[in-house]
């Protein structure tokens, strides 16, 4: 069911992207009467799954989903279509068309993304608000637990002040993202702040450890579950462990530091069970555990226990329209320092670019509609930079050579775009191949 409802949301996220990205191209066109042959949501190689003519386009869903396309006639694209190239231009042709209309043509895709990317934040806005926990609110710092931040040099217990130079009003899911992107980042320890100077290759590091929050909240240790093979049996679902060997416990990560120092011993406990006290006895394993499995609870629980104070921010519809626009921002920003670090050797980000199973598994395995659109909105901003890119067979190429058109004056033969398509379409099959042959590397590694 966890896979249906991952590939559910994968298949309609894509789905949406495609059509609108090649809408934006399709509806340009028709404005400046350009004929448009074909609308097409995925590949139809050899065949299709479902067509349908409606005037001169012929609509349908193809069966290989890397993607999608509008053929749009006298216009040098993936179908390298020379037999309609070779005959003289005609009035419906896109080559039959000012250089200003055809860049506005092509940079109608890329054009939706964005828009796109940035209605989605306005809505998530106005819809959810902002939920957070102040910084300042963190008196115990953050928990560190990901060995790739401990080597850094981050402990439990910091407090995040600022990431480079920019104060942490917040924390809240941009925190951790916003620390991978870093180049320094300030933090207070006893006191005292210090400045972690994060290491160049941070990110290949990141991808040898364990999946999870590099910076997580520090949360109280509540039981589970109790092991059947458990000698804590006096211990229960649900409680909270106050104390154990006379000293208080207030967060998980001091509870296992106490049982790794009284390992094979039984220590008193005081644990807090509906709500009430309850002192009992606890027999600590030779590893330094009570046989009990951990559970989580809930922000609400948290801050009804007094943990923390939890921060809900509503907006009006108007009010949203500035919060949504900065976060697009923020993501566009974000994005491009992520293609930056990729292209840069040193940083061995390039190792970590992934493909249509990097996608699918970004998606989490219950229905969240705020996480679906959330990850469409981040997807949509990913695919409009990518197509702006200025390789031949991506819209940024086609727009790099009407570019070159306008400023000189001098339009590129057809002969010399046949051929510059032919080596984009060459690169970006390489790309394709690195990306989803790191997928199955991941896959079969582990990693």
């Amino acid at each position: 069911m966890d896979i249906v409802i991952k590939l559910s949301q994968f298949l309609l996220s894509l789905s949406l992207l495609i059509i609108l990205h090649e809408l934006g191209h399709f509806i340009p066109a028709k404005l400046f009467k350009t004929r448009v042959e074909k609308f097409y949501l995925f590949f139809d190689v050899k065949y299709s799954l479902f067509k349908k003519k409606i005037g001169e386009t012929e609509y349908g869903i193809g069966w290989l989903p890397l993607g999608g396309y509008v053929k749009i006639s006298g216009m040098i694209d993936e179908s390298m279509d020379k037999e309609q190239m070779a005959l003289p231009p005609q009035p419906w042709e896109f080559r039959s068309k000012p250089a200003w209309q055809r860049l506005i043509i092509m940079l109608g895709g890329v054009t939706v993304n964005f828009i796109l990317a940035f209605i989605i934040y306005i809505g998530m806005a106005f819809a959810y608000g902002d939920t957070y926990i102040a910084n300042a609110d963190l008196k115990d710092g953050v928990a560190i637990e990901n060995p790739a931040m401990l080597k850094a040099g981050f402990k439990t217990g910091d407090k995040i002040i600022s990431i480079d130079g920019k104060a942490v009003e917040n924390f809240d899911s941009d925190m951790n993202m916003n620390v991978i992107m870093a180049k320094h980042v300030l933090i207070e320890r006893d006191g005292k702040q210090q400045t972690i100077t994060m290491p160049t290759d941070f990110v290949d590091q990141l991808s040898k450890t364990e999946k999870g929050m590099l910076i997580d909240i520090r949360r109280p240790f509540a039981i589970g579950k109790v092991g059947e093979e458990s000698p804590n049996q006096n211990l229960k679902a649900k409680d909270l462990i106050l104390s154990l060997n006379g000293q208080k416990v207030k967060y998980f990560d001091e509870a296992k530091a106490i049982l790794a120092a009284n390992k094979g011993k039984e220590i008193s406990a005081v644990v807090l069970r509906d709500l009430k006290e309850t002192p009992l006895n606890v027999k600590v394993s030779p590893e330094g555990t009570l046989g009990v499995f951990a559970g989580g609870l809930d922000m609400k629980s948290l801050e009804k226990l007094g943990y923390y104070k939890i921060s809900t921010k509503e907006y009006g519809f108007f009010e949203s329209i500035p919060v949504g626009l900065q976060k697009g921002k923020d993501q566009l920003v974000g994005y491009g320092k992520q293609l930056k670090m990729i292209f840069n050797p040193e940083t061995k980000a390039y190792k970590q670019v992934g493909g249509f199973a990097a996608i699918y598994n970004i998606f989490p395995s219950s229905w969240s509609w705020e996480v679906f659109w959330s990850i469409t909105a981040l997807l949509s901003i990913m695919l409009g930079v990518m197509n702006l890119l200025p390789i031949p067979a991506l819209d940024g190429g086609h727009v790099m050579f009407l570019l070159y058109e306008i400023v000189s004056g001098k339009k590129p033969s057809d002969k010399f775009l046949e051929n510059a398509q032919m080596v984009g379409f060459v690169l970006l099959i390489s790309l394709l191949l690195f990306a989803n042959g790191n997928d199955i590397y991941k896959a079969i590694v582990g990693k």
